[in-house]
């Protein structure tokens, strides 16, 4: 069953009077609805269509957090084949908020690295809906070191609120596992393609987006803070997020054009979460694109490219 946001009542309405109209066409009595229907369902698109093409940065953070969205592991079970999931840090335990391993993209070997927010209340609560504690960047670091040893590109999905806050994690070095993570994705000599599918928030964003080429799907966000939290602080309000959302300047196309991204995937009419396997594909040919534009680089060019891609943020403002 599809979830609507709250401005999009008005697509609701049309798309609950289509799936009325079905009803009765499926029951019978001999009533020809098919022209009523196509009629509506051509209203329907038409109105979501005009609905997306003006959204506001707060809409955006809405679309990027829909429950429906697909998240890390839609990404690599549709793009990436024969994977293998590896876990553990090798220093304290498993941690499920990010998922990674080892596959082959487009028949080619790479390491796959993400964060997992989970679908359902059980997943979510398994995966700590994207939220990782230290162990899961220092297994971050492990796959990423690995991929390095062994030649292999990198790919990381990204999609989290930040890095888990509470009082574990800060014990065992939450901060330093985190700069510790960035810092193996600054080292890599390997090409590593980061895309950002739902959410980027803050530090636990970056730890592993510190990519030679950093790509954003269109209704994603990515940010050093939530809308929620930026409020809290300028304001001592968080009702005043959708004010904070339009002032950081969180969504993709403003990104872009201050260079903190590489590139926008086009996502369906209406958000991935309308059409998931169309947005996985749309990434796939994406990554595919940017990772043919590092064949045949030497290691130590490529983290020189990663190195002036990030000292470059900002100079030409």
């Amino acid at each position: 069953m599809r979830s609507y946001l709250d401005f999009e009542k008005s697509v609701a309405e049309l798309e609950a009077k289509v799936d009325e109209l079905k009803a009765m066409g499926a029951n019978g009595g001999g009533v020809e609805l098919s022209d009523d229907i196509a009629r509506l369902e051509d209203k329907a698109r038409l109105a979501l269509a005009e609905l997306y093409k003006s959204l506001t940065p707060w809409q955006r953070a809405q679309v990027a957090r829909h429950p429906q969205r697909p998240h890390a592991l839609d990404f690599i079970h549709g793009l990436i084949t024969e994977f293998t999931p590896l876990a553990g840090d090798r220093a304290f335990s498993e941690d499920e908020a990010i998922v990674g391993g080892l596959g082959r993209f487009r028949g080619e070997p790479v390491c796959v690295v993400g964060q997992e927010k989970g679908s359902d209340t059980a997943s979510r609560l398994k995966h700590n809906f994207g939220m990782a504690r230290p162990e899961g960047y220092r297994k971050a670091i492990r796959l990423m070191e690995l991929a390095d040893r062994f030649g292999l590109p990198v790919l990381s999905f990204i999609d989290t609120a930040g890095a888990y806050p509470g009082i574990d994690a800060e014990e065992r070095g939450q901060a330093q596992a985190i700069a510790a993570s960035t810092e193996t994705c600054l080292s890599l000599g390997v090409p590593m393609i980061a895309l950002v599918v739902g959410e980027g928030g803050s530090g636990g964003a970056i730890a592993i987006a510190t990519a030679n080429r950093v790509l954003m799907m269109e209704h994603a966000i990515y940010s050093v803070i939530s809308p929620e939290g930026a409020a809290s602080i300028l304001w001592r309000d968080a009702a005043k997020a959708q004010d904070a959302a339009t002032n950081m300047k969180i969504t993709a196309p403003d990104l872009l054009r201050l260079g903190v991204i590489d590139a926008i995937v086009k996502e369906p009419p209406g958000g991935a979460h309308r059409d998931p396997a169309a947005a996985v594909a749309a990434a796939g040919e994406a990554i595919e694109e940017w990772l043919k534009s590092f064949a045949g680089m030497d290691p130590a060019a490529i983290r020189q490219a990663r190195t002036e891609k990030f000292l470059a943020i900002g100079r030409s403002l």
